[in-house]
């Protein structure tokens, strides 16, 4: 796959699942009981759904840096450190059916986001990045894809941790509902 196919296909992905926030945000705010039924009805699998938007992630970031050839920055690696093992955690809680694995995975999704939204800043203005966040040899400002005219590597990994904060918030035990 070509570069320029791989990248598109990300892009996409993040654009669906931004649409998919967007619809569950209206919810939310205007249909409170269809999103509380929506909530019914799925019961723990965004679980699933969560695991399989980490594990995503993962392969397509690894596909970034591997196939692609893009060099990691270092706030780059801290949002890989934050993703990875929810592979593994929101894998097992799917399988074992553990809402109350949102207690472990909220924390650590909440920090990639908030490291996503820095690397996001630093991207759009170049002179908030210092000698303590990024290397001078890889600059974290460094844009390696832009899709759609905002769609850049830290937008769509804050996509994807957003997306899993909020499916870990739906998730409900079938004895809540």
């Amino acid at each position: 796959m070509s570069t320029d196919t791989g990248t598109l296909f990300l892009a996409l992905l993040a654009v669906a699942s931004q649409a998919a926030l967007v619809v569950l945000l209206l919810l939310a705010l205007v249909a409170r009981p269809t999103l509380s039924r929506l909530r019914d009805a799925l019961g723990d699998q965004p679980l699933h759904l969560a695991f399989v938007v980490a594990l995503v992630s993962t392969i397509g970031s690894l596909w970034l840096s591997e196939a692609a050839g893009f060099v990691p920055c270092r706030l780059c690696w801290f949002q890989r450190i934050a993703m990875y093992p929810m592979v593994v955690v929101l894998g097992i809680a799917a399988v074992r059916r553990d809402v109350g694995a949102r207690v472990y995975a909220l924390p650590v999704v909440l920090i990639g986001a908030t490291i996503s939204v820095w690397h996001m800043l630093i991207e759009r203005f170049p002179s908030l990045e210092s000698s303590t966040s990024c290397e001078v040899s890889n600059p974290c400002s460094i844009i390696w894809v832009e899709r759609f005219g905002y769609l850049t590597i830290p937008t769509m990994a804050l996509t994807a941790f957003v997306l899993i904060a909020t499916l870990l918030v739906l998730a409900r035990k079938e004895t809540d509902a």
